[in-house]
């Protein structure tokens, strides 16, 4: 077995932001502590095997005590073969850490801080319902740089109601400004029922057209690219060793256990989501009973097309041997036909690259990703 990712997810939030879809809720103490106990429980119950990565994910794990974080890490090891040097990852929101909390999850195993900012322009983080300002993300930021952490990411959001290229281009400046080992940069999705869509309904705000977000997208990545920053997926750069190790399983069609309510796992082919409700799964787990909602065992051929969609969202692309030895195909081979007319040899530019026994989609290619990707369903 590859080494494993572990994903622990908190569901908890001090303030429920206009736009968010995830599995989250407002704080509750008393129910907190209930559910860290069950998410010991389920971590304990796993059969273990290898792991080089645990991610904190949310809602907003740093509303948990720097001692319930060691304990779940502690879980995580005494259940798991992990790694001496494992990449443990916290996210966390600039409004929930001082300097002092983030001391204590340092010492508490955390080697990785991940924070949602989304943007430094007052007006936009209004709009979002985020309740820190961009001071106190930038004093967050600068705080956990200087406490010995071995990777400071952040979040940036594109594509946010009455956003500009005036603005964006002054979030990513300032992003730039504080030299970040990791960034993010993730376009707005607005689902139906989303008060931020009622909002911008109401005020008359609108999102950029979708040629300016473009122009936005690849002109940040040029600015960060500049500055050390390399794209490695789609919607992420980083400098040099700083890649996130445990998201890269996701695109490389890694394996990982997800604990907690609404967590998703994929391991051996078999994948499962427990139950969205955070008390029906801390009552699970109380009862012993299985806290998955739906298990699935994953055919081989979509396996195969799970590897393509995901493992194309990478800069490194497709390893054409290293895929033919794991599924016994060459995709390039398969899809050639499909995938020509994408080349980087087309006159408009070209979607797709091809050489030294890989492929991938270049830059123009990610943002119509779709158009190339559908060729594999």
């Amino acid at each position: 077995m590859s080494s494993l990712g572990l994903y622990l997810h908190i569901p908890f939030c001090q303030a429920i932001c206009s736009y968010c879809n995830f599995n989250r809720g407002l704080l509750d103490s008393g129910l907190k502590q209930r559910y860290v106990s069950a998410l010991e429980t389920e971590i304990r119950r796993a059969p273990g095997g290898p792991a080089d990565t645990i991610f904190f994910g949310g809602g907003t794990p740093s509303l948990l005590e720097a001692g319930e974080v060691a304990r779940l890490i502690q879980a995580c090891r005494e259940t798991f073969d992990v790694a001496p040097g494992a990449e443990v990852t916290l996210e966390t929101n600039p409004e929930t850490v001082t300097a002092d909390r983030l001391t204590a999850f340092r010492e508490a195993g955390v080697t990785r801080i991940s924070f949602g900012v989304q943007s430094f322009d007052a007006d936009e983080l209004a709009r979002l319902g985020r309740i820190h300002s961009a001071a106190r993300a930038k004093e967050a930021i600068v705080a956990a740089q200087g406490l010995g952490f071995a990777s400071v990411s952040f979040d940036l959001m594109l594509w946010l109601p009455a956003q500009t290229r005036r603005t964006w281009r002054h979030t990513v400046d300032q992003a730039l400004a504080l030299a970040p080992d990791h960034l993010s940069l993730y376009l707005l999705e607005l689902y139906p029922n989303a008060p931020l869509k009622e909002a911008m309904a109401r005020a008359g705000w609108s999102q950029t057209p979708d040629d300016d977000a473009a122009d936005m997208y690849l002109e940040a990545l040029a600015l960060l690219e500049r500055a050390g920053l390399a794209q490695y997926e789609i919607s992420n750069v980083a400098r040099p060793g700083h890649r996130s190790r445990h998201n890269v399983k996701y695109w490389q069609a890694g394996q990982w256990f997800g604990f907690g309510c609404g967590a998703h796992g994929t391991v051996a082919g078999v994948r499962w989501k427990n139950v969205p409700g955070t008390d029906e799964y801390v009552a699970r787990v109380s009862a012993g009973a299985d806290v998955a909602a739906d298990r699935q065992v994953q055919s081989p051929q979509a396996q195969l097309e799970e590897a393509l969609f995901m493992g194309l969202r990478m800069t490194d692309g497709i390893d054409r041997a290293a895929f033919a030895d794991r599924f016994g195909l060459d995709p390039w081979v398969r899809y050639e036909a499909e995938l020509t007319p994408f080349l980087d040899v087309a006159p408009e530019g070209g979607k797709v690259w091809h050489r030294d026994g890989r492929f991938g989609l270049t830059r123009e290619g990610m943002l119509v990703s779709n158009s190339v990707l559908e060729i594999f369903v």
